[in-house]
């Protein structure tokens, strides 16, 4: 056989084992279930943003669409759609999508029951139905998911008794039925953590059952203890056990003995092993995927200098290649001593992988071990905004005025989901260019969310220890280490600045010509009228005069000096969308303080101090790009 016959058949070989692959998702006449399951729940919802405008019923392909993720081989595993404004109901053909691993429809306006075949969705790990409107009794069929980790159900208007079959899922970690109009006792729930408050049918008038609690089985009692009658047969019972009970001890306690001497012998013999080896508790994190730290080593070439992406105030970012191809950020955290014990980090991080936005960063596993905490996302191909602000293509700027405003408004949508949408909320505390990745169409992704709650956790929620990127840290964080949403939105404000100039906060005033802050230069060309002065040179004017106008001052509206003259994230979002820059921005101009106008410079104070912040940079840990 010759080479040509040789392709030939190799193609048609490879194009066999493409159908094949498929097939298991298309009817005879060549639909996609998935796609119809999917078009389905469309159908069912309603949709005032269009966010579900690219599910198209003619599509062959779901896994290009908007809040849907598929697995390695094709599958739709994740649907998530939290504070999207949705309504209607839920569709029973989401039964059909029986790859689905996760599924988050928490925050939005959904009605009616849940669907009594959901039970078909077996893999299902992750279903967050939470602040919605639902109804009805809870299905029976629930409790078939065997692979539930994480169920929350609160604060809707579910009614009835809990099904008894819940307690045949017996890996939930967590379970929050609170605030629903549930009845009738509580059955047998194997659950690390659940919460029933807000249900009075079901509590009665104790509480004592109705908070979050860990499941912990309750102590055997012997039948005998149990008010029996006290016969001769019954003393010899009670006489047996306690001694089968002491032997018992004392044999539990002589093995503990041991074990404790062999482990000082071994200690003491400095014998070493992998952290992975000695440390790899059994985790299940929801829907997320846990690795191993061998796994990770080898992903990065044993933490190869050469994939190092970035380092940072959080740990060094490795680029890594798993075994199946796909490639991976792996941060390695530095900060190891202050993220506390496993639980603390388990809750942490749990809270970070419940965060689901286009525009944000998804965590897609971790890693823990004896002296490691790892954590494992997405590799973004176009780096970050800071990387690729001064880069060019082809002659031109890869960030074009077009690409830099969809980057500030996608990232004002990322932040105004981590404030007002997502449930607890996160404060970033260091918004910047290095944290804002590019994917690979250039749309802004929100990375470093709620590390900083992770590495900060035994303080209060005065934060006492400033964390962020000098030249991007709001005045009241620094002088009293208190920070807010109103922290982020002066970080933002930078961030336009950056996009607008092309320079870095912290770089500037390097320059032969520049002196001062870059917030307090921009304030002065603003009033003196000559904007054109503070665009990056590499545009070349090809940018909107209007817009850089509107992003000009939505940029000075972020920086004000007191926390409360700054607008809201979602106040951001619409000014950035057309929607009430006019009335901020003339609102703004009336405001007097004793000490300054709240669009002039503020205090002198401030400015030393921003001027000389490099001489602290190193010893702060603060400045590097994420």
């Amino acid at each position: 056989m010759d080479r040509r016959n040789l392709l030939f058949w190799i193609v048609i070989w490879v194009v066999f084992l493409w159908i094949e692959s498929s097939s298991a998702t298309l009817s005879p006449s060549g639909i996609n279930y998935e796609v119809v399951a999917l078009v389905a729940i469309k159908s069912n919802l309603n949709d005032p943003f269009n966010v579900l405008e690219n599910w198209d019923i003619n599509s062959v392909d779901p896994c290009g669409w908007r809040m849907v993720t598929c697995s390695a081989d094709g599958y739709v595993s994740a649907l998530g759609l939290p504070s999207q404004n949705l309504s209607g109901t839920l569709s029973p053909g989401i039964a059909n999508l029986t790859n689905l691993q996760s599924v988050l429809l928490q925050n939005n306006a959904i009605s009616g029951p849940i669907p009594t075949n959901i039970g078909k969705l077996e893999k299902l790990q992750t279903l967050d139905l939470s602040n919605n409107q639902f109804s009805g009794e809870l299905p029976s069929s629930l409790g078939q998911l065997k692979n539930l980790n994480y169920l929350r159900l609160n604060n809707n208007s579910f009614s009835g008794p809990l099904p008894e079959s819940l307690s045949n899922v017996q890996g939930l970690t967590l379970l929050d039925l609170s605030y629903n109009n549930l009845s009738g006792s509580l059955p047998k729930i194997s659950s690390r953590t659940f919460n029933i408050v807000g249900n009075p049918l079901m509590c009665g008038f104790s509480q004592n059952n109705c908070s979050a609690v860990s499941n912990e089985p309750l102590p055997y009692q012997p039948d005998i203890l149990k008010g029996q009658s006290h016969s001769k047969g019954s003393r010899n019972r009670r006489l047996a056990i306690s001694i089968s009970i002491t032997v018992g001890s004392v044999f539990l306690i002589a093995i503990g003995i041991a074990m404790f001497l062999w482990w000082r012998h071994r200690y003491n013999k400095q014998i070493f092993f992998d952290v992975n080896d000695q440390y790899d508790p059994e985790v299940c994190l929801g829907h997320l995927k846990r690795y191993s730290f061998k796994e990770l080593r080898a992903a990065t070439d044993h933490f190869n200098q050469k994939n190092i992406l970035g380092r940072g105030g959080f740990g060094i970012v490795y680029k890594g290649c798993l075994q199946d191809g796909t490639l991976v950020a792996v941060k390695r955290l530095k900060d190891y001593n202050a993220i506390g014990g496993e639980l603390q980090f388990q809750t942490e991080v749990e809270m970070i992988s419940l965060a689901v936005h286009r525009n944000l960063l998804r965590l897609w596993g971790f890693c823990t071990a004896e002296n490691e905490r790892l954590l494992v996302y997405p590799y973004m191909p176009n780096g970050s905004v800071a990387s690729r602000l001064r880069d060019h293509i082809h002659g031109k700027p890869a960030l074009d005025w077009v690409r830099r405003k969809r980057i500030a408004l996608g990232t004002a949508r990322g932040l105004l989901y981590l404030h007002e949408q997502c449930d607890p909320k996160i404060i970033h505390r260091d918004v910047k260019a290095a944290n804002i990745l590019l994917d690979e169409d250039f749309e802004a992704v929100v990375g470093d969310f709620g590390l900083a709650k992770l590495l900060d956790h035994r303080e209060s929620h005065v934060t006492t220890a400033v964390r962020g990127t000098v030249g991007h840290i709001a005045p009241e964080y620094l002088s009293t280490g208190q920070s807010s949403e109103k922290t982020d939105v002066f970080g933002y404000g930078i961030l336009l600045l950056e996009l607008i100039t092309g320079q870095k906060a912290l770089d500037f005033g390097r320059a032969a010509n520049q002196k001062g802050v870059m917030l307090d230069w921009v304030k002065k060309l603003h009033q003196e009228n000559k904007l054109h002065v503070m665009v990056d040179k590499d545009l070349k004017n090809n940018y909107n005069r209007v817009e850089l106008e509107e992003m000009v001052q939505v940029a000075l509206l972020c920086t004000q000096f007191h926390p409360s003259h700054r607008p809201k994230m979602s106040e951001v979002v619409r000014m950035l969308e057309g929607d009430g820059l006019a009335e901020k921005w003339e609102a703004s101009q009336k405001i007097e303080t004793p000490r300054f106008r709240s669009t002039e410079n503020p205090p002198q104070k401030y400015i030393d101090f921003m001027e000389e912040s490099s001489l602290v940079v190193e010893a702060i840990e603060l400045s590097g790009p994420r």
